[in-house]
């Protein structure tokens, strides 16, 4: 009887969610006052006649960061079991596609729009009045890329169990309301960007904004789904279950390393600013620090030269200079990521310790080290750039004689992005679990995969995989 109820009520929340979604279409159909700005761009080329290099520099940015969600996939995909990796391309196919939506619909406005109070934006609803400009529209070609990347950290922490249903609800929750208000309070000229104390809290491309919010938000996902069958022993031992294919994994950090370059030296928003060259070898340099610094601290702990953490220890470096990469010079780079790498060895183990089933250590990866990204700032930033220009205030850290001021900042940051991700997240999580009579698949399903219990189909059609638990019972 509670199973029947449990669908009843499954049942009659789709009805609810198709309703919204007819509501936001009849929004959509209303008419819209005539308060365009520039929609040609005519008078934009006027005023700047270097605009059209600016453009195709963004847009070219945003389409490699816009690859990095095949690098998500095929990494999440790589380092979970061939049995759920439908379940996989599906969820990294549509919290871009749905968070996209709900991002232009709600997102941008509450991330760009005039401030209220510094708490949130109040203007630009579907991109519609005076937000029918060539630049609001590059600015959100932009930012909707950074909110799916946001929403799909998340798709690894929960990987192998979470209903398919409640990640798209998820990714409508992330991309509306979670990110882009913690976004307004940073890059949308919020509270946190006004602190007194340094130049005011600072995140260059999104140590915190983009990847602490995703990172916290997969710990509150994991927390309410609790760790995979098999994944622990009855003793509170964590058990190893290898992923499919390490070559999809490894492909899978080659791309995100690739777009990377997108993320961080893209968010110059200017193909004039020559700082770009500054970023980019800050993004090499700290990338390969981070893979070499996790290969040195795994081995030492398990004699062994572990690839999937040195592939981890890549993506932990370039999340640690996300924020710093536009302020900070080559050597801080290089210790940057090789602490980001140390971190992510030793975030994974603790949390194995403390039961906390992370299929892709996207926590350690993208949580912890969104944070170190924010702190470093406050420690290395070298006063020789200016606050996302080369004019207005230059950062300075507490290295380079700034005081403790800067540093302040950054971490009054980094524990509201932290505590905000993963409040929010907990929230959101229980209060769909409640609605959804459960976010977690049954057993059986989990066992025999999710992707034929979700989805009706084989990523491996071809082939018989033989899965066991990976510990048995004595």
């Amino acid at each position: 009887m509670a199973t029947l109820e449990i669908r009843r009520r499954s049942r009659r929340t789709v009805p609810l969610v198709l309703g919204a979604s007819l509501v936001l279409l009849a929004l959509l159909m209303l008419p819209v006052p005539a308060l365009a700005a520039d929609p040609s761009g005519a008078e934009t080329l006027l005023e700047n006649p270097d605009a059209p290099l600016d453009y195709v520099w963004i847009i070219i940015a945003a389409a490699l960061v816009f690859i990095m969600q095949g690098g998500f996939a095929m990494l999440t995909a790589g380092l979970c079991r061939a049995k759920n990796v439908v379940n996989l391309m599906m969820k990294n196919l549509m919290d871009f596609a749905i968070g996209s939506l709900a991002f232009f619909a709600v997102g941008y406005a509450l991330m760009f729009g005039s401030s209220k109070a510094g708490l949130f934006g109040t203007t630009g609803w579907f991109l519609a009045g005076d937000q029918y400009d060539v630049g609001h529209y590059l600015l959100f070609l932009f930012q909707v890329m950074f909110a799916a990347t946001a929403a799909t950290i998340v798709a690894g922490a929960v990987a192998e169990r979470l209903k398919v249903k409640a990640y798209f609800l998820y990714s409508i929750a992330i991309c509306a309301v979670i990110y882009p208000v913690y976004g307004h309070w940073v890059w949308g000229g919020g509270w946190l960007s006004s602190l007194p104390f340094g130049v005011g809290h600072v995140d260059f491309a999104g140590s915190g904004v983009v990847h602490a919010v995703g990172g916290f938000m997969g710990l509150a996902g994991a927390l309410v789904l609790g760790p995979r069958i098999g994944k622990f022993d009855r003793h509170g031992k964590a058990h190893a279950i290898p992923g499919h294919s390490m070559t999809f994994a490894a492909l899978g950090v080659f791309i995100l390393w690739f777009g990377w370059y997108g993320f961080n030296a893209g968010s110059t928003l200017s193909a004039l600013e020559l700082r770009s060259a500054v970023i980019a070898v800050n993004t090499t340099l700290a990338a390969s620090a981070g893979a070499v610094s996790s290969l040195i601290v795994i081995h030492r702990i398990t004699k062994k030269l572990d690839v999937g953490m040195a592939l981890n220890g890549a993506i932990a470096g370039l999340v640690g200079i996300t924020a710093p990469c536009a302020w900070v010079e080559a050597w801080a780079a290089v210790v940057i990521g090789a602490v980001a790498g140390a971190i992510v060895v030793l975030g994974v183990l603790l949390l194995d310790r403390v039961r906390v089933d992370d299929p892709v250590g996207a926590v350690s990866v993208h949580g912890l080290n969104g944070i170190w990204g924010l702190l470093a700032v406050g420690l290395f930033a070298d006063g020789t750039y200016g606050l996302y220009t080369t004019e207005g205030p230059m950062v300075v850290g507490l290295f380079y004689g700034g005081g403790a001021g800067q540093l302040i900042a950054q971490a009054i940051g980094a524990v509201v992005a932290a505590s905000w991700a993963l409040v929010l997240g907990l929230v959101l999580f229980k209060l769909l679990d409640l609605a959804l009579g459960g976010i977690r698949v049954p057993p059986q399903e989990e066992i025999e995969g999710l992707d034929i219990g979700e989805h009706g189909g084989k990523a491996y059609p071809n082939f018989t995989v033989v899965d066991e638990l990976p510990y048995r019972e004595s």
